[in-house]
């Protein structure tokens, strides 16, 4: 015959369950809020963050991972790093093990290749600019020589020469100053020196077209590295030329206009040469919007005005326009 339990027995087994019940309730509520501050961590990570199963299923990821869900496809365990490419980005791959789960990261490195790229180029070029600037002194001395000697007829011949020679040594010059930065000496002088400077330049550069050059007619001072102001006009400039070589039309229109504020020298520079393409690579190095660009002339111009206070922008509309500040 079994005993019966007694109400006070009964009291404390119902006591035990609703602890039991607390405890667990506590415990799920616990774990729910660790679940949810590790989700809330990797989320927080900048890479995107995969946790798989045993059977490779997904049992976290973050949003990042949830935007290359493709590459998770390309991703295998290893020791080792390694780095993937994928949809035109590098990324660096770690992996790790525990418990019976896998957790796999993919860092973009895009950038920092980029950026070791450009200074391995930067370095390969300044040697070769090394190399080549005695011979082309060299050179240029001899042209200077020969015009003296030629008949009238063949100093053309030496003339372009000596042009091509004089993009040669520009092409120099902004190799080894992408290579070691840009760093302005600045002093006062007249707008209207720099402008002849820019004008002796032109008749260097050569161009077989008619073009019109219109410059700004105000008198001011500018507080700035002349020589670096002249090579970043003569950019623009040269551009424009060059732009307007590549046009249809048998005449062409080059503009600098000016106009000042209280805290900035403002120039806009305007051509009728053809449309640029490629615009999102204007400003990056090596990257050349044209057939015979070096792929530095912009970006040394952003930086000239930049070691001067200003910066440069583009705009095409409603026409074709780069703007230049620099700081009064």
């Amino acid at each position: 015959m079994q005993s019966s339990i007694t109400a006070e027995e009964l009291n404390l087994l119902i006591e035990q369950t609703y602890k039991v019940e607390r405890e667990f309730s506590e415990l799920k509520a616990s774990y729910a809020y660790l679940q949810e501050t590790v989700e809330e961590i990797v989320e927080f990570l900048p890479n995107a963050i995969w946790i798989l199963n045993g059977d490779n299923s997904i049992f976290l990821q973050n949003s990042q991972a949830k935007k290359l869900k493709e590459l998770l496809a390309l991703l295998q365990p290893r020791s080792d790093d390694y780095e993937v490419s994928f949809d035109g980005r590098s990324y660096l791959i770690k992996s790790s093990t525990y418990k019976g789960k896998m957790m796999l990261s993919a860092t973009d490195i895009t950038e920092q290749k980029r950026k070791e790229n450009l200074a391995t180029m930067g370095q390969m070029a300044a040697h070769l600019s090394h190399e080549i600037r005695n011979p082309i002194g060299s050179i240029s001395l001899l042209t200077s020589t020969l015009k003296k000697r030629v008949i009238e007829q063949n100093i053309p011949i030496v003339e372009e020469i000596q042009n091509a020679v004089y993009r040669i040594e520009r092409i120099i010059k902004a190799t080894l100053m992408f290579s070691k930065g840009v760093h302005a000496n600045k002093a006062p002088f007249l707008w209207s020196d720099l402008e002849a400077s820019l004008k002796s330049a032109i008749g260097y550069y050569g161009y077989t077209k008619e073009i019109e050059f219109n410059f700004p007619t105000q008198k001011f001072i500018i507080n700035g590295d002349r020589d670096l102001l002249e090579m970043m006009l003569c950019n623009f400039i040269f551009n424009a030329i060059d732009a307007i070589e590549l046009d249809e039309e048998d005449e062409g229109r080059v503009e600098l206009a000016y106009e000042p504020d209280e805290r900035y020298h403002i120039f806009r520079v305007h051509d009728s040469g053809i449309a640029i393409e490629n615009k999102e690579q204007l400003f990056e190095a090596f990257k050349s919007t044209k057939v015979k660009g070096n792929g530095l002339g912009l970006v040394l111009s952003r930086q000239i005005a930049q070691a001067h206070g200003g910066d440069v922008s583009f705009s095409d509309t409603p026409k074709k326009c780069f703007k230049i500040m620099l700081l009064k």
